[in-house]
C-alpha cells in the first residue's frame, strides 16, 4: 500500500495550494474530496461557453504582489472590475457606497454636499463604540443609506435582525467619495480566463486526486496512508461535534438559462429590500465580457444551515467564537493534522487570504 507524505482532505483553494507547494518540494500528496468535482466552492461549470460560478460569485482581488504572481503562474486573469448595482424596490442604485450612490439617493452633485449630508444624517446616532451592526451603520452612514442598502439585504443574508449582528460585518464594505464604481480597491483583480477550474488544474497537476471520498467515514484507513493529514473541512465535524455544533449560514442557488443576450447588464445586482426572497442575481457572462446569444443567471437565497448541507458563512458571534476556541484547543492536541481553510479555521476568507494561509502553512512544513 502506497504511503504519502500528506493526505489532503479537500481540493478547494487551501488544499490545492498546499498540495502544489508540497509537490514542488518533492513531497508526495493524495488529495481527497467528498464532492464529485475538485476545486471546492470556486468550481465552475461551462454552460455553452459561459463559465458559471456554481457556488456563487468569486472575484479575485488582492494587494499582495506575491499572491498575485503565484496565481498567475497557472492561469491568465482578465481585467474584470467588480461594479455591482443595488435594486431597492425597483430603484437601481450604484455600488459601492460612493459619490454616485449619494447622487442617486439625494440628488446632490459634489463631494462636499455628500459629506455634509452624511454628517447631518449620522449626527443623532454617533456613539463611541457601536454594539451592533445597526448602531455602526447609523453612526457611519445614516438612516437613508442604512434603510435603502444595508438593513434588508443584511438581515436576509444572516437571518437575524441587524441589532443582533456584530458591527464588523459591515466594516468590509468600502465607503468613499469618488466616482469610480469599483467595489474592490485592491491593486490586482480579475477573473481567470476560462474560469477557476484552470487555476485548480494547474495547482493539482501531477497530484493524485480521488473524488467522492468522505474522509471522516473511514478516517483510520486514510490516516494510515499519510504521514500527516491536511484537513480543510469543518473543524467541529472533525471532532464529531463533541463540544457542540458551530453555526453557519447556508446558500441555495437557482440557476436559469435565458435565450437573450443580456438580463441585467452587469455581473451582480443586490436586492436590498426585505421583501424580495433572494439576496442577489449573478449574470455570469459579464465576468468574462461574454457575447453569447444566451445568458445564465443565478438567484442566490440565504438560508438556515443544517448539518448535511454545505456550510458557507461562519457566524462569528461571541458564542460561536468561544466554541471555536475550544475546538482549536483540541486541534492543538493533534500534531499529525494541519487544519486550514475557511471551515477548519472558522473564518470568512477571501480567496487571496485562503491562498496566503496555505502558502504560510506550507512554508512551515518546508
Amino acid at each position: 500500500m502506497q504511503k504519502f507524505d500528506y493526505v489532503i482532505v479537500g481540493s478547494g483553494l487551501f488544499g490545492a495550494v498546499f498540495a502544489h507547494q508540497m509537490k514542488v518540494r518533492g513531497r508526495s500528496c493524495l488529495v481527497l474530496d467528498r464532492r464529485d468535482h475538485y476545486g471546492g466552492n470556486v468550481y465552475c461549470v461551462n454552460e455553452a461557453g459561459i463559465q458559471v460560478h456554481k457556488y456563487g460569485a468569486h472575484i479575485f482581488h488582492t494587494n499582495d504582489q506575491k499572491i498575485w504572481n503565484f496565481v498567475n503562474q497557472f492561469v491568465k486573469f482578465n481585467e474584470y472590475i467588480h461594479a455591482p448595482l443595488a435594486n431597492y424596490n425597483g430603484k437601481i442604485i450604484p455600488l459601492p457606497f460612493n459619490l454616485n450612490t449619494f447622487r442617486s439617493i439625494w440628488d446632490i452633485t459634489t463631494e462636499a454636499e455628500a459629506r455634509a449630508k452624511i454628517a447631518a444624517q449620522t449626527m443623532p446616532f454617533l456613539v463611541k463604540k457601536p454594539q451592533n451592526l445597526e448602531e455602526y451603520a447609523l453612526s457611519t452612514l445614516g438612516p437613508d443609506i442604512y434603510e435603502l442598502l444595508v438593513k434588508g439585504y443584511t438581515e436576509k443574508q444572516w437571518g437575524m435582525k441587524a441589532i443582533q449582528l456584530p458591527p464588523f460585518i459591515l466594516k468590509r464594505l468600502p465607503l468613499d467619495y469618488g466616482t469610480e464604481n469599483q467595489y474592490f480597491k485592491d491593486c490586482f483583480q480579475g477573473i481567470p480566463i476560462g474560469g477557476y477550474n484552470g487555476l485548480i488544474d494547474g495547482l493539482l497537476e501531477g497530484i493524485e486526486v480521488r473524488l467522492g471520498i468522505d474522509y471522516l467515514k473511514d478516517r483510520k484507513y486514510w490516516e494510515g496512508l499519510g504521514n500527516k493529514i491536511i484537513y480543510t473541512g469543518p473543524i467541529d465535524e472533525y471532532f464529531d461535534f463533541q463540544l457542540g455544533e458551530l453555526e453557519y449560514r447556508g446558500l441555495r442557488f437557482e440557476q436559469i438559462r435565458l435565450e437573450q443576450t443580456n438580463f441585467q447588464k452587469c455581473a451582480q445586482v443586490n436586492y436590498t429590500d426585505s421583501v424580495t426572497p433572494f439576496t442577489r442575481i449573478i449574470e455570469h457572462k459579464h465576468f468574462e465580457f461574454g457575447k453569447q446569444s444566451h445568458t445564465v443567471i443565478t438567484k442566490e437565497f440565504s438560508e438556515n444551515w443544517v448539518k448535511g448541507k454545505e456550510p458557507y458563512y461562519p457566524v462569528n458571534d461571541q458564542k460561536n467564537q468561544l466554541l471555536f476556541g475550544k475546538y482549536s484547543a483540541l486541534a492543538a492536541l493533534e500534531p499529525h493534522v494541519i487544519f486550514g481553510g475557511r471551515l477548519a479555521e472558522y473564518r470568512y476568507y477571501d480567496m487571496h487570504q485562503v491562498i496566503g494561509s496555505a502558502l504560510h502553512k506550507a512554508e512551515l512544513e518546508a
